[in-house]
């Protein structure tokens, strides 16, 4: 039998983003079963509709002019734990929110996803951008991906080295783009490991607080505190937070890139043989202070790598600002600024 899908015209993107920005949908509809999935692909083929996952809205810049497609908004849910003698592998819906799933590993004591802490987002987004904050991938612990063929409408699973992660990359963002729709992911989380403590921030935070071994907990705590300050944690009444989050990746450059930028003071870390430069502090340093303002949208006032919608931003502002700071980074240092959100639809500049 054929799932009953209720499919509704005209629903405003807007809201359903952290940015709050964009036009409609010209279809929309809510999925909550994988079977759901399959028959809204089919739909949308039948009448030649371009197809638009959305999921937590937390990574997206809508166009004003909206999507004239079928949205299909992600809502698989579930959280199921399968337990060894040393490890816990746990199966998180697509549709259920990332943080809910790093509160209940860090409650369990399970290592592996306690730096990723306070990320905005629903799960099924993150192998795709192969998320990670303060030292902590998902690639790390991620064994596998599920996902429906949209052209065949298939079930495929993939095993962690064939979702080719790296650096806010993966097959999914890549050679695959628009071809799979997660369903689910497994994430393979150590019994009461160690937690991840190598970003210099986190390791700072705890030094001053005077905690030598800190717990799971202690450590989400602190992520949760660290990414507050910045603005980074969805708060109805900070409005900082009304941003996609880091709007920009963080470059990585070959020794010899970085030496002929001259980035003298800026933040960097190790990449494998190349480095990893901070862009908040490009974006600073080519002349864009935290608070920058620019009509109705501008730069967080505590991060300057979050650009913000201050109350009645377009999405052509938030281009226009993003498009300024790359220009300014480039023509101060030559490096390029590649922005983290997907630009959906289409954005005039």
């Amino acid at each position: 039998m054929t799932p009953r899908l209720v499919v509704l015209e005209g629903v405003p993107l807007a809201p359903l983003t952290t940015l709050g920005v964009g036009g409609a949908a010209r279809h929309y509809v809510r999925i909550g079963k994988p079977e759901q999935l399959v028959a809204a692909l089919g739909w949308a083929a039948d009448r030649g509709q371009e197809l638009l996952v959305l999921g937590g809205g937390s990574n997206v810049l809508v166009s004003d002019a909206g999507f004239a497609g079928l949205v299909v908004h992600l809502a698989i849910g579930g959280i199921e734990f399968e337990s060894s003698c040393e490890s816990t592998d746990v199966t998180v819906g697509a549709g259920e929110v990332f943080d809910r799933f790093v509160a209940s590993a860090a409650a369990r004591n399970l290592a592996g996803v306690e730096c990723l802490s306070g990320i905005p987002g629903l799960t099924g987004a993150t192998p795709i951008q192969n998320v990670g904050a303060y030292g902590q991938d998902v690639s790390e612990s991620i064994v596998r991906v599920s996902a429906v063929d949209r052209a065949t409408a298939e079930a495929i699973s993939f095993e962690n080295a064939e979702c080719e992660f790296g650096y806010r990359d993966s097959r999914f963002k890549r050679d695959d783009r628009d071809r799979y729709v997660v369903t689910t992911v497994t994430f393979r989380l150590s019994n009461g490991g160690r937690p991840a403590i190598r970003y210099p921030e986190l390791a700072a935070y705890f030094e001053s607080a005077a905690i030598a071994s800190p717990s799971l907990s202690d450590v989400r705590d602190a992520v949760i505190s660290i990414r507050r300050r910045k603005a980074m944690v969805i708060d109805e009444s900070d409005p900082d937070s009304r941003s996609a989050g880091s709007f920009f990746t963080n470059p990585i450059l070959t020794l010899e890139e970085a030496a002929l930028a001259e980035l003298t003071g800026a933040p960097r870390f190790p990449a494998g043989d190349m480095v990893k430069i901070s862009a908040a502090w490009l974006i600073e340093h080519a002349g864009f202070a935290k608070g920058h303002v620019a009509g109705n949208v501008g730069i967080s006032t505590k991060h300057a790598l979050a650009i913000v919608n201050r109350g009645g931003g377009t999405a052509r502002e938030i281009v226009a600002l993003a498009a300024e700071i790359q220009g300014a980074v480039r023509d101060r240092f030559g490096v390029e600024l590649v922005p983290e959100p997907v630009y959906v639809g289409e954005h005039e500049r």
